[in-house]
């Protein structure tokens, strides 16, 4: 079953006078348990395309449908839910926040939902921080920062991990490190997309969507 379904998906922006195709006519599939690489040079549309697929943005025209639900034209209101119930992300930031501890970063997007810190710790274990969940973020490597990262995306229990450069900030040891541990989530039955402009890193997911000036080109 493609839990994720796009037809001529376009993205069009106004930049002064010149208009941006920033997406053109992209057409996929993406199906349950897949490990799939969107990879492309900078500005070649691949950020803009993870952005729609994750309901951060909405498209100019086309057809999105996530888990069989048509995605285009509904309010923010809908999308933030569809985000909520379904998607995690990892971007190439960590986006921790400073005063607060690994545990509690991770446990972040519990404020809006009634679960217990059982599933903190049981995520913290996966990526294998629970000895650091006291700790601060300036205390931990751009590593461990960012498998916490991971591991408050995977809190609400996604369908979906969404990841944008996740290795951009990472040297080549910590990067092997992290796509292992997307390997290893992604055995279990999650599906994941990474966005990444380093081939070499695309090779070890399942499946490859190159894209270029804004169009799928395989």
């Amino acid at each position: 079953m493609s839990v994720i379904k796009t037809s001529k998906l376009c993205k069009h922006y106004r930049r002064g006078s010149e208009t941006v195709h920033a997406l053109q006519d992209a057409t996929l599939a993406i199906e349950t348990g897949e490990f799939v690489a969107i990879v492309g040079p900078s500005g070649s549309g691949k950020t803009t395309l993870m952005n729609l697929l994750g309901c951060l943005d909405t498209p100019t025209s086309g057809s999105y449908r996530l888990r069989g639900q048509e995605v285009t034209g509904l309010k923010e209101s809908g999308l933030v839910r569809l985000r909520q119930e379904n998607i995690g992300f990892v971007f190439q930031q960590f986006f921790l926040l400073p005063t607060l501890t690994v545990e509690e970063n991770t446990e972040l997007p519990l404020l809006f939902r009634d679960k217990g810190k059982r599933l903190t710790h049981e995520l913290l274990e996966t990526v294998g921080l629970s000895h650091r969940r006291k700790h601060l973020p300036k205390e931990l490597s751009g590593g461990e920062m960012q498998r916490v990262a991971i591991a408050r995306a995977l809190i609400n229990n996604p369908a979906i991990l969404l990841a944008d450069e996740p290795t951009g900030n990472l040297d080549s040891k910590n990067s092997l490190k992290v796509i292992e541990l997307f390997r290893e989530l992604n055995s279990k039955g999650l599906t994941t997309i990474i966005v990444t402009h380093n081939r070499e890193i695309a090779t070890m997911a399942n499946r490859t969507i190159a894209i270029s000036d804004g169009q799928i080109a395989q």
